[in-house]
C-alpha cells in the first residue's frame, strides 16, 4: 500500500512538471507568435513609408521636370519674340508690332507645344501595359525623325517616311499617336500616298525643335505621361 502511495505521489509530481513544462512552452510560443506579428507590422508599416517616399520622390521629380520644361519654352520664346520685334523697330516701312500680334504668336506657339506634349502622354498612357522599352523605342524613333529634319530641312530624304517601312510601322507607324504627332510637327500623307512628307511650305524648323524638346522629355523622364494630371496641376 506504501509502495502504491509512493508511485501515485511520484506521478503526481511528474504530472505537475508535465504541466509546468506545457506552460512554458505554451508562453514561448505566443511569445515567439507575438514577436512574429510585431516584426510583420513593422515591416509593412517600412513598405508603406517606404511606397511613399517613393511616390513623393516621384512628384518632386515631375515638379521639377514641369519646371524645367517651363523655363525651357519661356527661354525659347523670348528670343523669337525679341527678334521679331527688333526687326519690326528697326524697319522704316513696317509699322510698330501689335502687342497683341506677339501675344497671339506666343499662345500659339505654346498651344502647339502642349498638343505635342499630350499627343505623348496619350501614347504613353494608352499603351502603359505594354513594355516600356517599346513606347521608348517609339518616342526614340521619333525624336531621330525630327531631328534629322530640323538639322537637315534641304534634304527631302529627311522629310519623307514610307509608313510601310516595316521598321517604322512597328516603332511609330501602329500607334495612331505616333501618326499624330507626325502630323503637328508639319507631316502630311497625301491620299492614296505610301508616304508621309514635310512639305517645304509646312516646314517650321522651330515647331521641329520643339518637337524634339518635347520628344527628349519623353525618352529620358521615366515618369513621363504616368502621372500627367498631378503635372498638369503643378503647372497651374
Amino acid at each position: 500500500e506504501q509502495a502504491r502511495k509512493l508511485r501515485e505521489e511520484e506521478e503526481t509530481k511528474r504530472e505537475r512538471e508535465r504541466q509546468k513544462e506545457r506552460n512554458r512552452a505554451g508562453k514561448e510560443m505566443m511569445e515567439t507568435k507575438r514577436t512574429a506579428e510585431e516584426n510583420e507590422r513593422k515591416r509593412n508599416i517600412a513598405l508603406r513609408k517606404a511606397e511613399k517616399d517613393e511616390e513623393k520622390k516621384a512628384r518632386e521629380k515631375i515638379m521639377l521636370k514641369v519646371n524645367a520644361d517651363k523655363l525651357e519654352r519661356k527661354r525659347r520664346v523670348r528670343p523669337r519674340l525679341s527678334v521679331e520685334t527688333e526687326s519690326a523697330s528697326t524697319s522704316n516701312d513696317v509699322a510698330p508690332l501689335d502687342p497683341k500680334r506677339i501675344s497671339m504668336s506666343t499662345s500659339t506657339l505654346v498651344s502647339k507645344a502642349e498638343e505635342m506634349r499630350e499627343c505623348l502622354r496619350s501614347l504613353r498612357r494608352n499603351h502603359k501595359n505594354e513594355d516600356s522599352r517599346i513606347t521608348r523605342k517609339a518616342f526614340e524613333t521619333l525624336l531621330m525623325i525630327v531631328s534629322n529634319a530640323a538639322k537637315k530641312p534641304g534634304e527631302e530624304r529627311y522629310r519623307r517616311i514610307r509608313v510601310t517601312n516595316r521598321l517604322f510601322h512597328e516603332r511609330v507607324g501602329r500607334y495612331k499617336e505616333g501618326i499624330e504627332f507626325m502630323e503637328l510637327c508639319g507631316f502630311k500623307r497625301d491620299e492614296g500616298s505610301e508616304f508621309l512628307s514635310l512639305p517645304n511650305r509646312d516646314l517650321d524648323v522651330n515647331r521641329l525643335r520643339d518637337a524634339a524638346f518635347q520628344l527628349n522629355s519623353a525618352v529620358t523622364n521615366p515618369f513621363f505621361g504616368l502621372f500627367s494630371t498631378e503635372a498638369e496641376d503643378l503647372e497651374h
